[in-house]
């Protein structure tokens, strides 16, 4: 079985709103050396060992479903995991 984390992120041309709120945040806790904080998603799949092509499943799950890639970017990181 292969373990797959997926990072979306907003590309660093689009203006994430919700990172600008949160390092408003943490600068009034008065740590105004935060010079940007940015928001994403993760995701974690567990993918059977009988896929053909892992990559370009993820790939697709990723550009046609995780992602809107015309705002956000993905990365992802794959693992083989030991069978129990």
């Amino acid at each position: 079985m292969y373990f797959v984390k997926v990072y979306v992120t907003y590309k660093e041309s689009v203006l994430d709103p919700q990172g600008e709120a949160v390092k408003g945040a943490v600068h009034r806790m008065g740590y105004e050396e935060i010079e940007e904080i940015r928001i994403g998603k993760y995701f974690e799949i567990k993918v059977a060992k009988s896929v053909e092509n892992l990559e370009e499943t993820i790939e697709t799950i990723c550009d046609k479903l995780l992602a809107n890639v015309n705002m956000e970017t993905y990365r992802y990181e794959i693992a083989e995991m030991e069978e129990a």
